[in-house]
């Protein structure tokens, strides 16, 4: 990659898009660049599963000639970008990190695709999950682990741990993700990148089994805030197919975050009040991050709403949409998907009515008991994960500060508890471990408040420039070839990984 490439790679997407828009740069050019740079590192990472680079290069081609026809330009034109391996796209393998969809070949691209495709931007691969988005840790029988890329010997995070890690080497400036209980904000701590788990509805989803659930969403990743509320901008606002559509258009996050934060009440909960263990090496990391924002004028005290009842919230509705999505599974394939997946439907399919009716009245609560913290803090914020990323031969971390962990969901508390309120919760970089791992900082909003989190967290992000700091990886070959890669071709015009 030559150094003028090599630059390109990591300027934020509003950079790239404004140069593409001047004709300061072509979209092929930018395009190329990224592929060279998924060529050069992804090997060691595993990060983009299915690469389509000639599709992408004749999308850019087009591209280039719309943009000299003088044609309108869409917000995201000629930038490249990997969707979640969970995320349909037409043509293209989506496999959900299973065997039994490795051949699978979708006719349609669902919403979030659509809305980021016509505003412009090229698809070129696919990112690493784990087996159907189940747990945060990326590694499927499909393709393998995703590593982190600031020690590869570590998870990526997970369940858009793929999307996070291309992010932090360059592979293409933005990416889609979901999140039910913190799947795009657990792979954006573990990998120094911003993840936003929107209010529900903000971006609707669609082709949806459960459409009026709110437990999860889709939402997006970058590596900046403000390059994550550009896409936000593209993929939210009302459809017709979703039935929880917020009306807000998503024009209302496409302008500067700049914001005065000086008389903010922030709230900073170190531990959820008590209700998670937190290692000792995250919160050392995260006392100064806290700090700064006193240095941006805001009051700051520690303090958490009442989250009683979160966790059966949680753990039920999740176990309810599991069993809705997967529960055919059971029966026709549970020796072929991972164990813990197998447990989970099973959960779902062991619930009556009762118990729904408990975690919908407990779910009520909860909401009542956050509305009212919101409205003596502006913003809460506490640790996205309660854990370093770990060694990468785990399946989940079995202690969290000396706490033995009952299961592969338990050390993902202080994510999930959130996704129970509805609220709005975005991940920044916080600052990194004395050796040198990701740390990232959760900034919760009121409900339906995703612009004032996008906003805190980028005066946060410009006071700090954790961001700003990339991984050191270089070329990794072996007899000529780029160690780790998958071959992947077929019906849909995929090219061999090169």
């Amino acid at each position: 990659m030559s150094p003028e490439a090599s630059e390109l790679v990591h300027l934020t997407a509003r950079e790239l898009a404004a140069r593409i828009r001047a004709r300061e740069l072509s979209a092929r050019e930018v395009v190329q660049a990224h592929l060279d740079r998924i060529e050069q590192v992804d090997g060691a990472v595993n990060a983009v599963v299915t690469l389509v680079a000639e599709r992408a290069l004749a999308e850019a081609h087009t591209a280039d000639e719309a943009a000299v026809r003088g044609a309108p330009l869409g917000p995201l034109h000629g930038l490249p970008v990997a969707h979640k391996d969970t995320h349909d796209t037409r043509g293209i393998r989506t496999t959900y990190g299973t065997p039994l969809l490795a051949d699978n070949v979708p006719d349609r691209d669902e919403l979030i695709v659509e809305r980021i495709r016509g505003a412009g931007a090229i698809t070129v691969g696919k990112t690493n999950v784990p087996e159907f988005a189940a747990g945060s840790h990326t590694v499927n029988p499909v393709f393998g682990a995703t590593r982190n890329p600031y020690d590869l010997q570590r998870s990526a995070g997970g369940s858009s741990g793929g999307a996070a890690a291309a992010l932090a080497c360059g592979m293409h400036p933005l990416a889609d993700g979901s999140d039910m209980g913190g799947s795009l904000r657990n792979p954006a701590s573990f990998c120094n990148v911003v993840g936003l788990r929107p209010s529900p509805g903000r971006v609707p989803s669609w082709p949806e089994t459960a459409p009026w659930s709110t437990m999860a969403v889709q939402g997006p990743m970058a590596r900046t805030v403000a390059d994550a509320a550009l896409l936000l901008s593209v993929v939210a606002g009302p459809d017709p197919r979703s039935p929880i559509a917020l009306e807000t258009p998503g024009s209302a996050f496409g302008g500067p975050l700049e914001r005065d934060l000086r008389g903010l009440r922030i709230a900073w909960s170190p531990d959820m009040g008590g209700a998670v263990p937190v290692d000792r090496e995250v919160s050392d990391v995260l006392a100064p991050a806290v700090a700064a924002f006193a240095g941006l004028g805001c009051t700051v005290e520690e303090a958490c709403p009442d989250l009683s009842g979160a966790d059966e919230v949680f753990r039920t509705f999740r176990a309810w949409q599991f069993h809705l999505a997967l529960g055919g599974l059971l029966e026709t394939a549970a020796d072929r998907i991972k164990p813990s997946l197998v447990r989970n439907v099973q959960q779902g399919r062991t619930l009556t009515g009762l118990d729904l009716e408990r975690a919908t009245v407990l779910h009520g609560e909860l909401f009542h008991r956050v509305r009212e913290f919101f409205e003596r803090y502006d913003a809460l914020v506490l640790p996205t994960s309660q854990v370093l990323p770990f060694p990468i031969d785990l399946e989940y971390p079995d202690k969290v500060d000396g706490v033995p962990m009952e299961d592969y969901l338990d050390w993902m508390r202080s994510a999930y508890l959130v996704s129970a309120t509805g609220s709005p919760a975005l991940s920044v970089p916080a600052g990194f471990s004395q050796v040198g791992l990701p740390v990232g900082l959760q900034i919760v909003g009121p409900h339906r408040g995703d612009l004032r989190v996008l906003q805190i967290g980028h005066a946060f992000e410009q006071a700090t420039g954790h961001g700003e700091r990339r991984p050191g990886l270089s070329v990794t070959r072996s007899d000529g070839r780029v160690l780790g890669r998958h071959e992947s071709f077929g019906a849909s015009g995929q090219e061999p990984r090169r």
